[in-house]
């Protein structure tokens, strides 16, 4: 990917290309960005300024302030910082060694070696000014520069600087943590020459995996603007309507489509002090009534001076209080019991699976809930028809940014066609006059799709909405395609190109018979009519497992003969998805466990999202990884062994036991490579929207380069020897008392089942010999009462029980 550079009189001079980044400012922002750029491989220059004095532990060391040690401190001590955050910034912990600590004046000269240079330091216009003036000394020509301001005027900055500088400046406002939110705003000065922006937009989608979403030079851009009116509003509405910070956040998450956290929990991670200073941004700069919104409140204010910042803090909205979480009443600043708002319209629009029809329950209720809710909503809604134009171009840039930067499911103007634009705009006292024309014009959607495409209004008209070619949506291809077949579980579709695609479609895309029934019809299909099949689904997760709840049915009905042939099936399934005559890429994505890393492993490639946290979690409910789980984990391992090399067979068991024993899961798909569920021919897609695209042209390019099914092989296995080896450890651990009774049994029958039964060390065996050890395993444990405790267990609290 490239960006080209023209001189003054309009010359191409420079090919750029993103080889190197400098980051300038380490605190949690400019260390988070430096991480995630290492998690994608770019090096990076960590800069921050010099201290000045040196500390009594340097003194003792012989260090003064000309030390090198010294002089890096501070972005030194980001680095250390970055291994120990949770969550964690870094998808391996060996991405660290990709940044380079420096400081602000001995390293300025390195800025010539880099392609990007971000700045993150302190939110004071004064102060990046004087930085951006040294910057532009040593930055060679053609070098992007960005800030990552959240609030402060793009445009003010570059007073003063070289004509290169200014085409090449721009404001690129991650959010944090980098990581893990999607939205990356990026703003452009009147300077910027187009193919700069151009090329930082399709860098920021395709390289650093992000949601972009151009903005306007505008206070606090485009997500901050919204979401921070937003918590305003609710924060005065709760005042004014005499509610408790716990009734607001038990109908201001997940009930209306936002996260977990709804609004005090948000501002309690967020950091009050952070989102004082967000406020303040707009505060200082718009008129009106708007300017009163942003007046944080005098209970807020004296928060602050107490200290309760939230999370950081160690109290904020809310304090915990050993196993209790007390929420603050915010006219005596006293804590008291958590409480929720319960009404007649959160109880209904509970039972609604639709989000529009739980939104339109509550938002028209004529009770505490639905007084609230559209008290909230409305003047959200009506403030961002407001600021369309100013602060962006389109309502589909500031319906993303909520969404990609707030974790909203829908944005303002997607919420708008859910509760019904017309119904919802009469209850209204001021909406601008634009929406006033749309409505009076017969337009009732922002939003309205058409052939399997989604179109936006805009002036008068519908817009095609605009997507990267490697975002495919299912919902809009079912509707434009149809569907080959499906069932209760699972849907095959044509994703084109001969390419078909497997969605799971359970609840929790659970595996039960009906989706082992589709995978063999789906292999079969295939196999007499496409070049391939992607396993892939756009739920919140790929697969957290097998149907728990009707497989202890089965066993507390004492169906063993019906679960021996549910588990072979299973097995068979998966052996069907690995010798398939062409080849399966599943695409592996967010938690992928259990029986999910059971349907992936056997795959002729993993295309796994950069967020997959694989693991064989059965143990967690008293089980074995009934599927082929063991074996191909173990395969895997074996695999991963380089070709002529003598290993010791013993190692690859030790290691796949502990994986499977101790039920590990990655922490990203970076590390499922480490613990070799990922492998060489595995591929990582750090853009979650492009997962399917990349997987489909996985399986496009098998095809091509003449794909053939992998030959069966036999498998060399450790035995009696090695299982008495494996299971010295946990034996040790149970005597130890770190393992119950039941925690041993589980783990003789795991050990039997990866060494191979009672064979010699170093007998090689066939795969369906290993799948009949881990069936008889699997059902013995099953008929346990404590195996079958741990599921009932797992089912009703949704965590594990040590028994």
């Amino acid at each position: 990917m490239s960006v080209h550079s023209t001189n003054i009189k309009g010359e191409i001079n420079l090919i750029q290309s993103i080889k190197k980044a400098a980051v300038l400012g380490s605190g949690v922002m400019g260390s988070g960005i430096a991480a995630h750029l290492a998690n994608i491989g770019i090096p990076s220059l960590l800069l921050d300024i010099v201290p000045r004095e040196v500390t009594e532990d340097e003194k003792s060391k012989g260090l003064t302030i000309e030390s090198k040690q010294v002089r890096n401190r501070y972005s030194s001590l980001a680095l250390q910082k970055l291994l120990k955050q949770k969550p964690a910034p870094l998808t391996s912990k060996s991405n660290l060694a990709l940044i380079e600590a420096g400081n602000l004046e001995d390293d300025m000269h390195k800025l010539a070696e880099v392609d990007w240079i971000i700045e993150v330091v302190v939110e004071n216009l004064t102060v990046k000014k004087q930085v951006f003036e040294k910057v532009d000394q040593y930055r060679k020509p053609g070098s992007i520069v960005s800030s990552n301001t959240s609030g402060i005027s793009v445009e003010a900055m570059i007073e003063g600087r070289s004509e290169d500088f200014q085409k090449h400046f721009l404001g690129t406002h991650f959010f944090n943590p980098p990581r893990y939110l999607k939205l990356l705003e990026v703003i452009p000065t009147k300077h910027t020459n187009p193919e700069v922006l151009s090329f930082i937009k399709e860098f920021g989608e395709d390289v650093l995996g992000k949601g972009v979403v151009e903005a306007k030079d505008t206070p606090n851009f485009i997500a901050n603007r919204i979401g921070t009116y937003g918590l305003l509003v609710t924060v005065q509405e709760m005042l004014k309507g005499g509610y408790s910070v716990g009734e607001v956040d038990s109908v201001t998450g997940p009930l209306i489509g936002r996260p977990k956290s709804a609004t005090f929990r948000t501002l309690d991670v967020v950091g009050l002090d952070t989102f004082a200073h967000v406020a303040k941004n707009v505060y200082e700069l718009v008129e009106g009534d708007e300017k009163e919104v942003f007046n944080v409140p005098a209970f807020m204010t004296k928060m602050l001076e107490n200290g309760w910042l939230g999370s950081k803090s160690g109290q904020g909205f809310f304090l915990k209080q050993g196993k209790d979480i007390l929420e603050l009443d915010p006219n005596t600043l006293e804590y008291g019991p958590r409480q929720k708002l319960k009404t007649a319209s959160v109880e209904l629009s509970k039972q609604e699976k639709d989000l529009a029809n739980k939104m339109k329950a509550l938002v028209y209720a004529d009770d505490r809930a639905g007084q609230l809710l559209w008290n909230i909503l409305s003047p959200v809604l009506a403030y961002s028809a407001h600021l369309l134009g100013t602060i962006a171009d389109d309502i589909v840039a500031i319906d993303r940014a909520m969404k990609w930067g707030f974790g909203w499911e829908m944005g303002p103007f997607e919420t708008w066609d859910a509760i019904g634009l017309r119904k919802s705009v009469s209850k209204m006292n001021h909406v601008p006059t634009w929406i006033n024309e749309m409505l009076e014009n017969g337009h009732e959607t922002f939003y309205k799709e058409e052939a399997g495409k989604l179109y936006f209004y805009q002036n008068g008209e519908y817009k095609e909405v605009v997507e990267n070619s490697k975002v495919i949506n299912l919902k809009r291809l079912k509707k434009e395609k149809g569907v080959i077949n499906k069932n209760s579980g699972a849907s095959l579709i044509d994703l084109g190109d001969g390419v078909a695609l497997l969605e799971f479609t359970s609840p929790n895309n659970a595996i039960g018979l009906d989706i082992i029934q589709m995978i063999n019809f789906a292999v079969d299909e295939v196999e007499k009519n496409y070049k391939g099949l992607v396993i892939g689904n756009q739920g919140k997760n790929f697969c957290i497992g097998a149907n728990l709840a009707m497989i202890l049915m089965e066993a507390q009905d004492d169906n063993f003969y019906e679960l021996d042939m549910v588990i072979h099936q299973f097995q068979q399934a998966m052996m069907k998805i690995k010798y398939s005559r062409k080849p399966v890429v599943t695409a592996a994505f967010g938690m992928t466990l259990g029986g999910g890393s059971e349907v992936s492993l056997p795959s002729t490639r993993i295309q796994a999202s950069s967020e997959t946290y694989m693991g064989l979690v059965e143990v967690g409910v008293g089980l074995i990884p009934g599927g082929g789980g063991n074996k191909e984990l173990y395969i895997k391992h074996l695999e991963s062994m380089p070709n002529g090399v003598d290993f010791d067979l013993q190692k690859v068991a030790n290691k796949v036991f502990e994986t499977i024993a101790m039920a590990k899961v990655s922490t990203s798909a970076a590390e499922a490579f480490e613990n070799n569920f990922l492998g060489s021919k595995d591929g990582i897609s750090v853009n979650g929207d492009h997962l399917l695209y990349d997987a489909k042209q996985a399986v496009l390019s098998l095809h091509e380069n003449g794909y053939t099914p992998p030959v069966r092989k036999k498998v060399p296995v450790v035995g009696e020897t090695g299982y008495a080896t494996l299971l010295l450890g946990a034996e040790t651990m149970f005597l130890s008392g770190y393992i119950s009774e039941h925690d041993l049994k589980i783990a003789k029958k795991l050990a039997f089942v990866i060494a191979g039964g009672k064979v010699p060390y170093g007998t090689e065996v066939d795969e369906q010999y290993l799948l009949n050890l881990e069936k008889e395993a699997f059902l013995s444990l099953l008929a346990e009462p404590k195996t079958q405790a741990r599921m009932q267990y797992m089912l009703v609290k949704g965590k594990p029980l040590r028994n």
